[in-house]
C-alpha cells in the first residue's frame, strides 16, 4: 500500500487526510508492537531515543522554565505584597500549560525532526519501497513503534518537566524573593488539583501523537533527494509547533471554559 502519491504532497486537505490515515493505521498496529519480538525491540529502541536521550534537554528547559516563571510572577506579586501565592501560580501554570508545552516543543525539535529526517532518507533511498515490495507494511514496521514510544514518554517527560519547574520556581522564590520553601510548596500543593494534572498529561499525550504523525507523514512524503529531506524536517518542526499551540488552546478551553 502506498503511503503518499509520487507526484508530491498535494493540497492541504489531502495532506491532512493522509496524515489522519497514517495515524489510524499506526494505532491499529499497536497490538503487533506488543506481541512481535522485532517490533518490541524497535519499540524499546524508540523509548530510549525518545525518553533517555532527551532527558538532558528536558531537564534544562523544565528547570529554567520554572525559574523564569517564579522570577517574573514573583516580581509581579511583590508589588501587591502577595508573594505567598507564588507557589500556587507557578504550579498551576506548569501543570496546565507550560510543562506539556515545553515538553512538546523539545520533543518536536529533538525527536520529531530526527524521525522526519530518518524516514525521509529511507524514502529517497527507496528503502520504504523495498518494504512494500516485501509485503511489509511501512506503517507497522516504522511508525507504530515510534507512536507507542511517544505515547508513553510524552506524559512522563511532561510530568518530569513540571516537577523540575516547580523546584526551579521554589529555588528562585527562596534565594531572590525571600519566600520560604516550605511556604512555597504549601501554596503550590494547596491549589493543585487532579484535574490540572490529568489535563496536562492529556495535552502531553496529544502532543506526542501530533509530533509522531506529522514527522512520519513528512518523512514518507519526502522527495527530491537531500534537499527534500531538509525541507521535510523543516516542515515537520514548523507544523508540529503550530499544532501544539492550537491543540493546547483547544484542550484548555474544553476543560476550563464554562459555557
Amino acid at each position: 500500500m502506498k503511503i503518499v502519491r509520487e507526484d508530491g504532497d498535494g493540497n492541504v486537505l489531502s495532506g491532512i487526510g493522509r496524515a489522519g490515515r497514517l495515524m489510524a493505521e499506526a494505532f491499529a498496529y499497536m497490538p503487533h508492537v506488543l506481541v512481535n519480538g522485532d517490533a518490541r525491540r524497535s519499540m524499546f529502541s524508540q523509548l530510549y531515543s525518545t525518553g533517555i536521550r532527551t532527558l538532558p534537554v528536558i531537564t534544562v528547559v523544565g528547570l529554567f522554565t520554572g525559574m523564569i516563571l517564579g522570577l517574573q510572577v514573583g516580581l509581579a506579586l511583590r508589588k501587591f505584597n502577595q508573594e505567598i501565592f507564588l507557589g500556587a501560580t507557578v504550579m498551576i501554570s506548569l501543570l496546565r500549560e507550560m510543562g506539556p508545552f515545553v515538553t512538546g516543543i523539545c520533543l518536536s525539535a529533538c525527536v520529531g525532526s530526527a524521525m522526519a529526517a530518518e524516514l525521509g532518507t529511507m524514502k529517497v533511498n527507496d528503502e520504504i519501497a523495498a518494504l512494500e515490495i516485501m509485503s511489509i507494511p511501512p506503517v507497522r514496521y516504522l511508525v507504530a513503534p515510534r507512536m507507542f514510544a511517544l505515547l508513553v514518554m510524552s506524559p512522563l517527560l511532561a510530568f518530569y518537566a513540571c516537577v523540575l519547574g516547580v523546584m526551579g520556581g521554589g529555588l528562585v522564590g527562596y534565594t531572590q524573593l525571600n519566600v520560604p520553601f516550605a511556604q512555597y510548596m504549601s501554596s503550590a500543593m494547596s491549589i493543585a488539583e487532579l484535574k490540572d494534572l490529568f489535563t496536562g498529561l492529556l495535552k502531553a499525550t496529544v502532543f506526542g501523537v501530533v509530533i509522531c504523525t506529522v514527522s512520519c507523514h513528512q518523512g514518507f512524503a519526502t522527495r527530491l533527494g537531500a534537499v527534500g529531506v531538509g525541507k521535510a524536517t523543516q516542515r515537520s518542526v514548523i507544523i508540529s509547533f503550530l499544532l501544539i499551540l492550537m491543540f493546547g488552546y483547544m484542550i484548555t478551553r474544553l476543560f476550563y471554559f464554562e459555557f
